[in-house]
């Protein structure tokens, strides 16, 4: 088969795949019909897998080589989110979708698969392809780890879509690129009673909108202005009746940093102000707080290398040198760089308007364009180059 053929059925086999797996979204830990399609086709292209952290999936090529081992990772896990996109390939799964492109990136990881595998006598050395479950917020990448997918890897190279950055455009510093994030759930208990005798009751709903209001100045005015982190009140529930006082109110929120040193001080002064507010309307509360991921930190020489081959796949004007660091996003990907050498990157998905809504907006869908970009990285990260076939 000539070379442009083989490329031009590369891209058709991985948008088509791509928009199969959106159309079927599986949440974290969930991922049982993503896991059977991904391993189904890793047999189909002629590849021994074997299964890692119930749902991943692992295969290595040219397994038998020395040299530097290198591995590439993808994530497979969707959002409980009521899809609005109008796309004709939407979520059949109602209430789930994937709305942070986790189809695309996996579909780019298949496709990467599919190209390798017709080049593998290239290859001079192993390469490993990491398929990994349950990366919102369910610590795929640190039970893959536990699950040996690291054993013999030397470095290892990841990405995620971003609709904030142009098109083609790819943010990968040394240093940090993502922030760590953790997330609180505060329950506060007063005293219901009758809309109309407000002074018999306490009530945690005024507890909980004072509450909302002090802790949006942790940031402000308890971390030095240097810092880079973000709390959030995402959640506030108190059902009631229209003339009714209720019992409770919960509120639950997100909290982002760039230093792990901030944490524990941001954590303490939720506790703090909670507790406090809760004692000045006089209410109890509870406060759980659920650290998820630390900080995305590239290595240099990893991230480099990565800025290096995307600039042969993209151009030399193909690096953001605009958006601001860290995105105060995160990822699970930090498990794998506090194990060993590596780089995530950023990649810009931003060409017009039907790809600048952000992820987890009901309105995302991935850009399908950067399939292309993303196997041809893939492939120079690993030292096989993809012609020029247009």
């Amino acid at each position: 088969m000539a070379l442009h053929q083989q490329w031009q059925d590369t891209l058709s086999f991985t948008e088509t795949l791509r928009r199969q797996l959106h159309a079927h979204p599986e949440l974290t830990w969930q991922e049982e019909q993503t896991a059977q399609r991904v391993r189904e086709t890793l047999s189909e292209l002629g590849f021994e897998w074997r299964p890692c952290a119930r749902y991943g999936t692992l295969v290595t090529l040219n397994k038998n080589a020395s040299g530097k081992h290198i591995a590439l990772r993808a994530d497979m896990d969707a959002l409980p989110i009521e899809e609005q996109s109008g796309a004709s390939w939407t979520s059949e799964n109602p209430g789930v979708m994937h709305a942070c492109g986790h189809d695309g990136h996996t579909a780019a990881l298949l496709g990467t698969a599919r190209w390798l595998k017709l080049h593998e006598d290239q290859l001079s050395h192993p390469v490993t392809l990491l398929f990994q479950p349950a990366e919102e917020g369910g610590h795929g990448a640190r039970e893959m780890i536990a699950d040996g997918a690291l054993e013999g890897i030397d470095e290892i190279y990841g990405w995620h879509n971003w609709p904030a950055i142009p098109f083609g455009k790819l943010l990968c510093p040394a240093g940090t690129v993502m922030a760590g994030n953790g997330t609180f759930a505060i329950t506060l208990t007063g005293k219901g009673g009758h809309a109309s005798q407000p002074d018999q009751c306490r009530d945690p709903v005024l507890a909980a909108a004072a509450l909302t209001l002090n802790l949006q100045q942790v940031i402000a005015r308890r971390l030095p202005p240097q810092s880079s982190a973000v709390l959030s009140v995402t959640s506030i529930e108190a059902p009631s009746g229209l003339t009714v006082i209720p019992e409770t109110a919960k509120l639950a929120g997100s909290i982002r940093i760039s230093d792990m040193a901030d944490k524990d001080v941001i954590e303490s002064l939720i506790v703090q102000i909670s507790e406090d507010t809760a004692r000045t309307y006089g209410v109890e509360c509870e406060v759980e707080l659920h650290p998820r991921y630390q900080p995305t930190v590239n290595h240099p020489a990893q991230a480099e290398n990565a800025r290096r081959c995307w600039q042969r796949v993209a151009g030399d004007d193909a690096l953001d040198q605009a958006s601001a660091l860290p995105i105060m996003a995160s990822e699970d990907f930090s498990y794998y760089l506090q194990e060993i050498p590596g780089a995530f990157a950023l990649i810009g998905a931003d060409d017009g308007p039907d790809n600048q809504h952000p992820c987890h907006s009901a309105f995302y869908d991935f850009n399908d364009r950067l399939l292309s970009q993303v196997i041809r990285w893939y492939s120079e990260l690993v030292g096989i180059q993809v012609p020029d076939t247009s």
